[in-house]
């Protein structure tokens, strides 16, 4: 390792591109609350739940920098790059991390602040140092990690949890399987050479099919809760039909794929859907809310 890192090898130890969904799901749980916050302490808030989220990426690289090694889609990030040592990705991650989630108590309350800190451990230990390495079920449990924020946010807002902000928890939770499997179905060579018991190299392509398309088929279902209990309109229960039907689709359409080409080609074109499905979701939430209170529809 050389070190001497550029302030773009630390943003990139934030994994923007993760980031800013955790940010727009955060975003878009703290404007659904049923309640009011000060603009400039809503902003705070984001800017804290943000950095939050680039410290558990920090800490993740930190501790996978072995496997990114080995894996073609990480070997340019810093460390296994050789342009920053592990000890000063593991020194940002931590100094991230008691930032944010001191700013966050001080600023909004301390349910929002404990939350945050449980979701930050909860990533980096949880997940990376301990469910990663050990089980193909380490995206399922771990999942839950960036399934949190929405509720984060909420809770900035109204210092309390909900089964409403539980809603936007679970249609993240049940979207991180089939999204991570899909991408693990033709990433297989890279899980396996980097020994992470992806669901395809331990149980097999067919059995990983069906476990994406069962998931895909629940998601669908709980992504009709937030009309169900009553906080969004039709526009959004419109938009969660059609586009968990899409989702559907796609599944089953991997589902029933035999040859290994066509297999990739459809896990791949799920993975790409899967990248705007949640952001999709949660915009249309986010207008119907609005348009809602505003008495436009």
């Amino acid at each position: 390792m050389t070190g001497g890192a550029r302030v773009e090898d630390y943003l990139a130890l934030l994994k923007p591109r993760v980031m800013s969904l955790v940010v727009f799901t955060a975003f878009v749980g703290m404007l659904v609350a049923p309640a009011a916050i000060n603009p400039v302490i809503g902003f705070i808030a984001i800017l804290c739940i943000a950095i939050g989220a680039g410290a558990s990426g920090a800490l993740n690289m930190w501790y996978d920098a072995d496997i990114d090694q080995v894996m073609s889609r990480t070997q340019n990030r810093p460390i296994p790059a050789g342009r920053m040592t592990r000890g000063e990705a593991l020194a940002f991650g931590l100094i991230l991390s008691v930032f944010s989630v001191t700013l966050l108590g001080l600023a909004t309350n301390w349910v929002a602040g404990a939350f945050l800190a449980f979701t930050i451990f909860f990533y980096a230990v949880v997940y990376t140092m301990w469910l990663k390495r050990s089980t193909p079920q380490n995206i399922v449990i771990g999942g839950a990690a960036g399934a949190f924020p929405p509720m984060v946010g909420w809770a900035a807002v109204t210092g309390t949890l909900s089964w409403e902000s539980f809603a936007l928890f679970l249609i993240i939770f049940l979207w991180t399987p089939p999204h991570f499997w899909a991408l693990a179905l033709y990433k297989q060579g890279d899980y396996g050479a980097a020994g992470i018991p992806m669901m395809p190299n331990v149980a097999g392509e067919a059995s990983t099919k069906r476990q994406i398309f069962a998931y895909s088929l629940v998601l669908a279902a709980s992504s009709v809760l937030p009309l169900a209990l009553g906080f969004s309109g039709w526009l959004y229960g419109a938009v969660a039909l059609v586009t968990g039907l899409i989702f559907v689709a796609l599944a089953f359409r991997l589902l029933r794929a035999v040859e290994t080409v066509t297999m990739k080609r459809h896990a791949r074109a799920l993975f790409t859907y899967s990248l705007s499905y949640l952001f999709v979701l949660f915009l249309a939430l986010l207008i119907d809310h609005l348009a809602l209170r505003l008495g436009v529809i």
